[in-house]
């Protein structure tokens, strides 16, 4: 099932403005590091080779997860209907270069990197999680998010230009960045409610998926997978 059908539920109908789906991005901890791996060892050798820019085995991917500082770090994602992370976008923090000199003057840029599943692909899950980065970025006084990926990455570079930011390539691999206007209250207020959004419809599904393993559990009943 590639419909947004894997997403929806009556919360989300209830959000919806104009007739358009609504997708929960949701921010991740600790609690989801689990079904962080999960969701990148999910990924077949191409889209591994994609999101990292060379391929990680399972290990290297294990070390990645297990390395993410959520203290540092933002991390979101996109849960289906099935509890399943179908998407993650990682948004990593870090000291200004003196290869931002020029582009920024602020203490801290932003690096983003997303991967989504094949079942969940040519929804705008990708440009979703991008923009619940740029908005967090630009509530926590950072004003340039950067991407870095290889050029053949067809959706980062959608993404990429449909954001409207300034790409350079070279040898195969591509960066690209985008400059972010200072916080206001409006974007404030949008962030807290995509995030209230987001841990309403977790806590629906993670309901859903708990009833659905006790009717499993019933005499005579095949349990689901």
């Amino acid at each position: 099932m590639t419909s947004l059908n894997l997403f929806r539920n009556p919360l989300q109908r209830w959000f919806n403005k104009g007739g358009r789906e609504t997708v929960p991005v949701k921010a991740l901890g600790e609690r989801d590091r689990r079904r962080m791996l999960r969701h990148f060892l999910s990924l077949e050798r191409p889209d591994r080779i994609l999101r990292f820019g060379s391929f990680m085995g399972d290990e290297q991917i294990a070390k990645y997860v297990n390395g993410i500082d959520f203290g540092r770090d933002m991390v979101f994602g996109v849960y289906n209907r099935a509890f399943r992370l179908a998407a993650v976008g990682h948004l990593a923090f870090s000291p200004r270069q003196p290869s931002s000199d020029g582009v920024t003057e602020k203490d801290r840029v932003a690096e983003f990197g997303v991967s989504v599943l094949k079942s969940a692909r040519g929804m705008g899950i990708g440009s979703k999680l991008f923009e619940r980065a740029a908005i967090v970025c630009r509530n926590h006084d950072v004003d340039t998010l950067y991407m870095h990926c290889l050029s053949s990455n067809q959706t980062m570079m959608h993404i990429a230009k449909k954001a409207g930011m300034e790409i350079h390539r070279d040898y195969g691999e591509a960066d690209a960045y985008l400059k972010i206007g200072p916080a206001n209250p409006a974007s404030v207020l949008q962030e807290a409610m995509q995030e209230q959004l987001a841990t309403l419809d977790y806590a629906l599904k993670a309901n859903v998926r708990r009833a659905t393993k006790l009717l499993d559990k019933l005499p005579g009943r095949a349990p689901r997978k």
